[in-house]
């Protein structure tokens, strides 16, 4: 499956959005999981959030990669 990022042509009706074809379901997974990760910098008080928000995409990214390459 590939990911398609929010178009801002949300709509709630039926089981995915039709702005993005993402499921509803996957939509409020990721909302939570951003959530937790702002949560967590706001709670550690940083400074430099634009690296932090780069850092941790970054480290996603190395992670997805590595274990598909397995």
């Amino acid at each position: 499956m590939k990911f398609t990022p929010c178009q801002d042509r949300c709509t709630y009706e039926g089981s995915h959005c039709e702005g993005c074809g993402r499921s509803h379901e996957e939509i409020a997974e990721t909302k939570k999981l951003i959530g937790a990760l702002v949560a967590f910098g706001l709670k550690q008080d940083y400074e430099n959030v634009e690296e932090f928000g780069q850092v941790m995409g970054k480290s996603i990214t190395k992670k997805l990669l590595k274990i598909r390459s397995k």
